[in-house]
């Protein structure tokens, strides 16, 4: 179809989220959903290649995490063949997808937002809630307002993308620029913490023309397997976005090995990051093309709190940014130094109160501020941190126990140690827990060069000071120790369009989700110049005599 004007998306903003207030119409919405929901446990969730449904016979479990005797879906797991097909069926499409008109991929994206914060809403918030173990709030953060404001916003910075366009024109020509999809496929794996994340990480190159292969997390099938029926609802074209999931080993391995891989969006652990960005370098010579490399992989997050800090608001942000999802954010607080004179005035007695008010237990109970933790390995990976915590001389000042005789609860934990540099502070453990140091107030200066040293990780950071060279003087010294850094608020919580979110280090390749800057690692320039004045010869003024 011929592109007969220059069209402009709609005005785009941040998704409202509803409170879902007692006796409010969202609530009993959400309470129906669940509901029904839990009526027809366990679901059956396809391999979905060229928008067929596969299924392999090869059966694996999602079970939920608050109640792990049961289980939210069976999956077919994509074995070898259903990826060779998913790879060959995203190839074939790629011709038709990239060439559609940019109106027509944009309206499929913004159809797909509506889809997804209406038709859809409540049934994502229901499969997230009980498969990942968010309560309300948080579920409706994620799955309804995050997945909807990626797909608006990215068709805005797609617009704004195409737009950027050369300044200068020579006599008699014209200069443009148009933004390639990458040649080949993209492969996205996606977590298990947030639903959103798995909208976007296909979703992103996909939006600018790139055909993809989408591994969701295990923990999050269900979840992702409803968000691929909303993009394919809205019209993305069978084969565009292919849904493979199954054992993350084999499926990824085989993506990375072949020809026409272009990239991978990944979110997940450095290690499991680092191991495929080596394997990705011995394949060099196999690709057509270099592949892009794009990741967001976790973090060892950071509250500073100066002896001018006003003690409430950072008592309440730190527990907010520290149990929140239950620690299982790549976000997540997890390190706390808090000036002496602050610690003794009052915030360690607050601290603990509020956080001996945290109700822990199956998120459909609206009471509940944490749920369950994700699964078994985490489970029991988190419990070991804490006692590594203990036999290392550490206080357990609150929490520190769990019992997952029905799910994987972990009581909200705050560990005070005298040694900065212990495995606590050091390594991600992605869980309710909060380890505190406390300094003497003249020592602010070293203590930001402790916290600056102290992880590989450079992901979130938050600052507390009501004295602004406090502020300055911590955010320049920290400056390369967090790629989003909050002052006087938690270090969580970065929206679509107003925060770009992403760190380095080992936190990950810093791209910016939720701004245009992500799109640019999936698209490949080229330069177009066109000559309106032909020559009358080929020597130039200078050669003349």
């Amino acid at each position: 179809m011929a592109t007969l004007a220059t069209f402009k998306v709609p005005t785009i903003d941040n998704e409202p989220m509803k409170s879902y207030a007692p006796g409010s119409v969202e609530r009993q919405a959400l309470i129906s959903a669940i509901s029904e929901m839990e009526k027809q446990l366990p679901f059956e969730v396809p391999c979905i290649v060229n928008g067929k449904e596969i299924k392999t016979g090869k059966l694996a479990k999602q079970p939920m995490p608050h109640d792990h005797a049961r289980h939210l879906c069976t999956y077919h797991e994509a074995d070898e063949a259903t990826v060779a097909s998913a790879i060959d069926g995203a190839l074939a499409a790629k011709d038709a997808w990239e060439n559609m008109p940019w109106s027509d991929r944009a309206a499929i994206f913004l159809k797909a937002a509506d889809l997804a914060s209406g038709k859809y809403r409540y049934q994502l918030l229901a499969a997230t809630i009980l498969g990942q173990g968010k309560n309300v709030w948080q579920a409706e953060i994620d799955s309804a307002a995050e997945l909807s404001d990626f797909f608006r916003f990215g068709v805005k910075f797609v617009e704004e993308l195409y737009a950027q366009q050369p300044s200068k024109n020579a006599p008699g020509a014209w200069n443009r620029v148009e933004y390639r999809p990458l040649e080949g496929f993209v492969l996205a794996v996606s977590p298990f913490n947030f639903t959103a994340i798995g909208g976007n990480l296909p979703g992103t190159p996909a939006m600018v023309g790139n055909v993809v292969v989408w591994k969701p997390s295990p923990a999050a099938t269900y979840s992702n397997y409803l968000v691929y029926k909303v993009l394919a609802e809205a019209g993305v074209p069978a084969g565009v976005i292919q849904f493979v999931p199954g054992p993350p080993p084999e499926v990824v391995a085989q993506a990375i090995n072949h020809r026409e891989f272009a990239a991978l969006h990944f979110t997940g652990s450095t290690f499991i990051f680092r191991k495929l960005w080596k394997d990705i370098a011995l394949n060099l010579e196999k690709y057509r093309s270099y592949p892009r490399i794009v990741g967001e992989t976790g973090g060892k997050n950071f509250h500073v709190i100066h002896k001018s800090a006003e003690i409430k608001n950072a008592v309440l942000q730190t527990v907010r940014g520290a149990f929140e999802y239950q620690g299982q954010k790549c976000s997540a607080c997890s390190r706390v130094y808090v000036s002496a004179s602050v610690w003794k005035a009052g915030f360690k007695e607050q601290l603990l109160a509020e956080v001996a008010k945290i109700k822990v237990g199956a998120p459909q109970d609206w009471t509940n501020f944490m749920g369950p933790v994700i699964g078994r390995p985490a489970y029991d990976k988190i419990l070991g941190y804490i006692q590594k915590a203990r036999e290392g001389g550490a206080e357990i000042l609150i929490g520190g126990s769990g019992d997952d005789s029905k799910g994987y609860f972990i009581q909200p934990t705050v560990i005070l140690s005298k040694d900065p540099k212990s495995i606590t502070f050091v390594d991600e453990i992605f869980g309710p827990v909060v380890s505190v140091y406390v300094f003497e107030d003249e020592d602010f200066d070293k203590t930001l060069d402790l916290i600056d040293e102290t992880t590989q990780y450079a992901l979130t950071g938050a600052i507390f000071s009501t004295d602004r060279q406090a502020l300055i003087k911590a955010s320049n010294r920290l400056r390369n120790a967090a790629g989003n850094v909050y002052y006087n608020d938690k270090c969580t919580g970065a929206v679509v369009g107003q925060q770009p979110f992403g760190g380095a280090r080992a936190s990950g390749t810093n791209d910016k989700a939720g701004s245009v800057s992500i799109f640019y690692r999936f698209v490949s320039a080229r330069s177009i110049k066109e000559n309106f004045v032909g020559l009358e010869g080929f020597e130039y003024p200078s050669n003349l005599v």
